[in-house]
């Protein structure tokens, strides 16, 4: 299983979909960007194969200017897919695949509890909301208890909680909550939340995890290799911007 923020390393037997396939559904009319920035993450990520659902034309158009790897798709449905992120740049679904590992991100947040009493138990959900999305999940802020919010949203809805932030959490259901130390104030920038949905996709796709246990291990890594690029930004740029964060993943 992953450690340390390692990627997959592919085997001498793989190809590209046994490497892993992540589909992203995100960006927008308004937020385009935001397919660019998760498609970025994910193809960072150890992933062999990376899907981009294609409703929205200028976001589908800047992800395959930016990256000519990654394939357009219609629909989800019927895909082989290992892994789904959902919701950077305030896309609009109401259902989830009911099998594969689906990372629910900023305009999706919403998913985690509407579709609880309809989801397999077993379902690995993930969510990465920063404190001020706490609401769109059905939660609100206590001063100074972030691990207790975390924790609750992850055993309330079944799902592996990352609270981003200063030591970012990662919590799964009833069990010990996982804390960043390596991140730091170069992530708060706008679009690095895109690009860490997108790694945790590719994590989840290319590690493949059986258990809510092996999943937050898994994502706990993601976490450490986004903060890892922030770090190697920052080293290099006086300031730094998401774009900065995606580049420098090539070197962590």
């Amino acid at each position: 299983m992953a450690n340390k923020g390692l990627r997959r390393a592919p085997s001498i037997d793989d190809h590209k979909y046994s490497r892993g396939v992540v589909a992203i559904i995100a960006g927008s009319r308004l937020y385009p960007g935001a397919g660019v920035l998760t498609a970025g993450g994910a193809r960072r990520g150890g992933a062999g194969y990376v899907k981009f659902l294609d409703f929205n034309t200028r976001a589908t158009d800047l992800v395959l200017s930016a990256f000519p790897d990654v394939v357009p798709i219609k629909t989800v449905a019927n895909q082989k897919i290992d892994s789904l992120v959902v919701g950077p740049g305030a896309t609009t679904v109401k259902t989830l695949p009911d099998v594969i590992p689906v990372v629910l991100d900023s305009g999706a947040l919403s998913l985690a509890r509407s579709t609880r009493n309809k989801r397999k138990s077993d379902q690995l959900i993930v969510v990465t909301p920063h404190e001020g999305e706490l609401t769109s999940l059905g939660y609100s802020m206590v001063d100074g208890h972030r691990k207790e919010i975390a924790q609750q949203i992850s055993d309330e809805l079944n799902v592996i909680c990352v609270l981003k932030g200063h030591r970012t959490l990662i919590a799964a259901p009833h069990s010990s909550i996982m804390i960043n130390t390596n991140g730091g104030p170069e992530l708060a920038t706008a679009g690095s939340g895109d690009i860490l949905a997108g790694l945790i996709g590719a994590f989840l796709a290319s590690w493949k995890p059986q258990s809510h246990e092996e999943a937050q291990k898994v994502v706990r890594d993601a976490v450490h290799l986004h903060s890892a690029a922030g770090a190697h930004a920052a080293r290099n740029k006086k300031t730094v911007v998401a774009t900065d964060i995606l580049e420098s993943l090539s070197y962590c």
